[in-house]
């Protein structure tokens, strides 16, 4: 830092403050500092900055599934949002998530010396109470259950997957089937129990779900089902590629959509505005949930955080795969 401040003519402290990304300095100082660690090939030394403040602005991420397309978009949002903050971030996927594998995750996390934790598991596993998150660093979890000994940041499933189901009923369905997504999942369960509440609510009758595992092929098989009984006329999939799979085998079996059989599903993923017909479904923002968990635990590094939870709205994005029942 001593060659950087003679070869820029600047003190050390102006040299420390552009290292730091500190903002009391002219931009035309930092352009010559900047000029100046390039010719004398200065990097920061993190470890040794760590060593100095306290932290080592690096984030773990202990996750699961990470083929799932909820799971890839909340950890890009993650990454996003740690980003912004001048922290990186440091991927520890779990198989299944026992309390050998979270606590060896930690484990290995610490070791490579982490700020914080945020947990991103939607299996149930995760709430039984034989599973104990180790003590010692500031934990975020995404997606969960009713733990609240760390804050919890979610989307409002429930909202979501009701209000799917009520524009549903409102278009003059008589009923709504539904694809769930797998039973070990928070996010499954939640959008099922909300679609099953709002039909009796409505005093309509319930369908058995037919169960998925998140693929456009379990959407397929269940829509080949689904599409050879005359009086399905709605249906509400979990997720987008199980929308997708349906989608295509109501096709394949003459069934047309929307004027045979609604459709919706549920995430808004990109390519949902391009499916045929466009697709109705609920949007999750996933960078708000990201910025959030971010935020929430930098608030717990410097001991300003609660363990609340914080939920995400949803928002019922309709398009040209639901319509009123053919009479």
């Amino acid at each position: 830092m001593a060659d950087v401040a003679r070869e820029a003519g600047v003190s050390g402290q102006t040299v420390s403050r552009v290292a730091n990304g500190r903002s009391n300095v002219d931009e035309a100082t930092r352009e010559r500092v900047l000029a100046a660690m390039r010719r004398v090939g200065y990097r920061p030394n993190s470890a040794a900055r760590a060593l100095r403040n306290g932290r080592f602005r690096s984030i773990g991420v202990i996750i699961s599934a990470l083929s799932t397309f909820g799971n890839s978009r909340t950890l890009d949002a993650v990454a996003s949002a740690a980003a912004g903050e001048g922290f990186s971030i440091i991927l520890m996927p779990v198989t299944r998530p026992s309390q050998g594998e979270v606590s060896g995750a930690f484990s290995r996390l610490d070791e490579q010396a982490v700020d914080g934790v945020i947990i991103l598991i939607e299996q149930h596993e995760l709430d039984q109470s034989e599973i104990e998150l180790p003590h010692g660093l500031p934990v975020v979890v995404i997606d969960a259950g009713g733990r609240r000994d760390h804050p919890v940041v979610d989307f409002d499933q429930a909202s979501g997957a009701t209000a799917a189901t009520r524009h549903l009923l409102d278009l003059g369905h008589e009923t709504v089937w539904h694809v769930a997504g797998p039973p070990e999942s928070y996010a499954a369960e939640r959008r099922r129990k909300s679609w099953q509440e709002t039909l009796e609510d409505a005093g309509r009758e319930v369908p058995p779900p037919l169960t998925g595992d998140w693929s456009s092929r379990s959407g397929y098989e269940h829509g080949v089902r689904l599409a050879g009984d005359p009086t399905v006329t709605a249906v509400f999939a979990a997720n987008d590629q199980m929308a997708l799979g349906l989608l295509r085998a109501l096709h394949e079996k003459g069934r047309s959509v929307p004027g045979d059989v609604s459709v919706v599903g549920f995430d808004d993923m990109d390519e949902a505005a391009h499916f045929w017909p466009p697709l109705t479904t609920v949007r999750q923002s996933f960078d708000e949930v990201g910025k959030r968990a971010v935020a929430a635990l930098l608030a717990g590094m410097s001991e300003a955080g609660a363990a609340e939870a914080i939920s995400v709205p949803t928002e019922l994005v309709v398009r040209s795969s639901t319509a009123s029942p053919a009479h």
